[in-house]
């Protein structure tokens, strides 16, 4: 096996679980849990399709999907912020919602490719001088558009957390909203924008698997990525820089059954393999409790201002 065309396959897969992780990083920090991350994914993967395959045009298909995918999150959002219902129920129904939204908007479509233009948008693009690299070049720095796009809006979200005054104070709400509002810090507003934040992100994360990853409609084209999204959170301890490294960590284990196809191992294991994985991790990250990968206080827990 190739190990540099391997590894090159691996950003490709690992592109659609960072932005889907990245998106919910953002979302658990502001202290709301939105276990619907698949949900958004499959509303945006099926805007972001149709738009693209009625127009062609990359830039209205990824808009779309980026809308979907907040509108999406609004609803999470009013029901949690403004309506204080459990997050982890109002996740869970989102899950469920957008994957039956997405199988009935796009029954219609199943099995249509995307326009030939925008496959050619998303072809791979050697940026100068960085990939000639050795080794590195190759698999990071000759690749499509969008995956560029993902390398800005991790170094953006890092960014956003830990050195800006929002940042700050979006992390503020997430540890103890009471002591943010006392501040006079909009409680509601951090949690309302950075949700809405949260799902455009994955509603972009589902955009690149329909329209760049397949690149057609299926019915459920996510399968199963917004659940290890929501593990890598943790996996990453909350870190936008880390969630790239366990982005691509699970985007080899979902492509490794197709170069080992010829391999005496069995190709139902190789299928189930990241699932595997993503319950080790989950096991061996809650096991090994410290303030460096405990969640923000406030997590999961509604927040009423008159209950101060």
């Amino acid at each position: 096996m190739d190990v540099v065309s391997f590894l090159h396959a691996t950003v490709i897969a690992g592109t659609p679980l960072l932005l889907a992780t990245l998106g919910e990083i953002i979302t658990e920090k502001v202290g709301n849990l939105n276990l619907g991350v698949e949900g958004m994914m499959l509303m945006g993967a099926v805007a972001g399709f149709l738009v693209g395959y009625s127009t062609g045009n990359p830039f209205l298909a990824l808009l779309a999907a980026m809308i979907s995918g907040a509108l999406s999150a609004l609803v999470y959002g009013v029901l949690t912020i403004s309506l204080r219902a459990n997050q982890v129920v109002t996740g869970l129904t989102l899950t469920i919602f957008g994957t039956g939204i997405s199988s009935l908007v796009g029954q219609k479509v199943v099995g249509q490719i995307v326009p030939e233009n925008i496959k050619i948008f998303f072809q791979p693009v050697a940026i100068p001088l960085l990939s000639k690299i050795t080794f590195i070049g190759e698999i990071f720095f000759n690749q499509d558009v969008f995956i560029y796009l993902s390398y800005l809006i991790t170094i953006a979200t890092g960014l956003y957390i830990y050195n800006s005054k929002t940042g700050l104070n979006l992390r503020a709400v997430g540890e103890s909203p009471a002591a943010a509002d006392a501040v006079s810090i909009n409680v509601s507003r951090y949690k309302y924008i950075n949700i809405l934040l949260g799902g455009a992100l994955a509603g972009l994360g589902g955009a690149y698997l329909s329209l760049v990853y397949v690149p057609a409609w299926q019915e459920n084209v996510t399968a199963g990525r917004g659940w290890i999204a929501v593990a890598l959170v943790i996996f990453s301890a909350w870190n936008p820089y880390k969630a790239i490294l366990g982005a691509y960590l699970f985007g080899g284990l979902d492509i490794i059954g197709f170069r080992l196809e010829k391999a005496v191992i069995n190709q139902y294991f190789l299928a189930m393999l990241p699932y595997i994985v993503t319950i080790i991790v989950l096991v061996v990250v809650s096991a090994k409790k410290s303030k460096k990968n405990s969640p923000p206080k406030a997590l999961g827990l509604a927040y009423f201002r008159e209950e101060r």
